[in-house]
């Protein structure tokens, strides 16, 4: 599964094939209750066919307008800015006091989209340097933490997984965690010595290990980027990877097994010298508690609470309430 950027780039590319004139749309900067992120694309074809989104609706609603009356035959990047004033905030569907500035690109077979995918499939993050004054385009490998700059004279745009998640085991849970991750831009690892398991792998865009699990964690260094979850179900495997995650510096670690089965592996963990501290970094059971049995819901749950600790929110428990309630 794309991500969603990932998914504007190839229509883009699409169309650029196939001889569409196309803008892309990139947000670059955002004041107040921006609806979209920096960074956030939108390709829309000089008929008005459109694929992203930068507001949520309206905005694109006035591009898809501009490009069919002919306003956006650009030959080099322009910023444009909506919701500079409360009308245009009401007008354009923004949030009270929201202000989104783009940059508006013409595509075309120079504008290296085809090489950006290509670099961006294989795993590579990658920067993308926009001349403002020329249109030229420049490609190279980003640094796991390039952000988004802008001005007068170059748009540099981050592309790829700026994210990774190192997943044990290779199971069917794996699998619908592994494909929601890739929507989220992480880079998918899996580590799975059992060739019962490893050798049916079935999720495309990852990379799968054989190797055992701590030496896996100990190669990868975990930096503040890096999330590593334990779904074996095997103490032999998870453990093995959990003592060594739990002493890195990844910002999630997390454990499938009931509350009962923790308190078992906290006490083994202890046994290999992981600190009460390291083990309270443990999130376990794994995931938000929202009820979810099956794969797919344990799988949501987990990249949902994976999700708020990336950006540095903390989930109270939840009460359980009767269905319909």
């Amino acid at each position: 599964m794309d991500s969603v950027d990932t998914q504007v780039l190839k229509k883009a590319a699409e169309w650029i094939r196939d001889g569409h004139g196309a803008v892309l749309g990139t947000v670059v900067r955002t004041w107040g209750s921006a609806p979209r992120p920096l960074g956030a694309l939108v390709v829309i074809r000089s008929d008005g066919q459109i694929v992203g989104s930068v507001s949520g609706g309206c905005i694109e609603d006035d591009l898809i307008d501009r490009v069919r009356q002919g306003a956006m035959a650009l030959a080099l990047p322009r910023r444009v800015k909506y919701g500079i004033t409360a009308e245009e905030a009401n007008r354009f569907g923004l949030p009270c006091g929201g202000t989104i500035e783009l940059v508006l690109e013409p595509l075309s077979s120079a504008s290296q989209i085809d090489a950006l995918l290509e670099r961006v499939s294989a795993g590579r993050q990658t920067t993308r340097r926009l001349d403002m004054l020329s249109g030229a385009v420049a490609l190279s490998d980003g640094n796991g933490f390039d952000a988004l700059t802008i001005d007068d004279a170059s748009l540099v745009t981050v592309h790829g997984p700026q994210w990774r998640l190192l997943i044990i085991g290779a199971g069917q849970l794996a699998q619908y965690v592994a494909e929601m991750a890739l929507a989220l831009d992480y880079q998918v690892i899996i580590c799975d010595p059992r060739e019962e398991y490893a050798d049916i792998w079935p999720v495309a865009g990852t990379t799968l290990l054989r190797t055992m699990p701590d030496d896996t964690v100990n190669d990868l260094r975990p930096d503040p980027h890096m999330a590593v979850i334990a779904l074996t179900h095997d103490p032999k495997l998870d453990d093995l990877a959990l003592m060594e995650a739990l002493r890195s510096d990844a910002f999630y670690v997390g454990a499938i097994g009931s509350q009962r089965n923790q308190e078992k592996r906290k006490e083994r963990l202890k046994e290999f010298d992981v600190s009460d501290a390291q083990l309270a970094r443990l999130h376990g059971p794994v995931g938000l508690k929202n009820g979810a049995r099956t794969p797919p819901e344990i799988a949501v749950a987990i990249l949902a609470e994976l999700t708020a600790e990336k950006y540095g929110y903390r989930i109270a428990r939840p009460v359980a309430v009767e269905p319909g309630r």
